[in-house]
């Protein structure tokens, strides 16, 4: 099952699943199996009702991030629901995994207070902090704590016994800027590309990165060669996060 398989990292990994002979339930605002917008509380109650009349399943790749309206909303709380609501799916295969997308942005300085209360399920509170902070209010505020708190709960839930316990590999992948229809404003005028280039410099594999990139490590954390791989943030970003924090995290 893939959230946001309308276009993107989305489309390009429901694509190289459906290449190597995967079944794939696509979910999206449009243009999708399954219709829903994962931004309120009845399209996630939609997801998960659609997706449990088809049967037992292998994978959720909650990939859906960047929808019309309700960034926050649907990055973390949008993607927490279809990964819980999924679970008890999950458990019925015999190699269930579960991905989750992130983004570098998640390094980027944020309000602490709305990421926390992403994490306490307070979906009001976390936007109601972003709406009072003028710098926080547009997409790339509430695009880096939606990330940041997901990551997070990843790092919480990923080893417990209701997902490694149950036998449950639970990733999220990380990517740096890549060549999306979320991204577009990005590459609107030479300005902009630039600007963002060169604060978020990709080393390897240029500026931007593609999406079919990103979706070939999805699919492998997704298949059941991964046998050992669970509550990781991979950073898919062409060493963006590497070359902006180095070794901190060993220090």
């Amino acid at each position: 099952m893939v959230t946001g398989s309308a276009s993107g990292i989305g489309a390009a990994t429901a694509a190289l699943l459906r290449e190597r002979g995967a079944y794939v339930i696509g979910c999206d605002l449009d243009d999708a199996d399954i219709r829903a917008d994962l931004s309120t509380p009845a399209g996630r109650r939609s997801l998960v009702e659609e997706v449990a009349a088809r049967g037992p399943i292998d994978a959720v790749l909650a990939i859906a991030g960047g929808g019309r309206t309700g960034l926050l909303e649907t990055n973390f709380f949008g993607a927490v629901a279809t990964l819980e609501g999924l679970r008890p799916l999950l458990v019925q295969s015999p190699a269930p995994r579960a991905v989750a997308i992130s983004s570098t942005s998640a390094l980027s300085p944020m309000d602490e207070r709305a990421v926390q209360a992403c994490l306490d399920g307070d979906e009001a509170a976390a936007v109601s902090y972003l709406e009072a902070d003028p710098s926080l209010a547009g997409p790339a505020g509430a695009y880096g704590v939606a990330k940041r708190a997901l990551n997070r709960w990843v790092r919480r839930a990923a080893p417990t016994p209701e997902w490694a316990g149950a036998g449950i590999a639970l990733n999220i992948v990380a990517p740096g800027v890549v060549d999306t229809p979320a991204a577009a404003w990005i590459f609107a005028d030479e300005a902009t590309r630039e600007a963002v280039e060169s604060a978020a410099p990709q080393p390897f594999g240029g500026f931007p990165g593609r999406p079919v990139w990103v979706g070939e490590l999805i699919c492998w954390l997704a298949g059941a060669d991964n046998r050992f791989v669970t509550g990781q943030i991979v950073f898919a970003d062409g060493g963006g996060e590497a070359a902006a924090v180095g070794d901190l995290h060993w220090r």
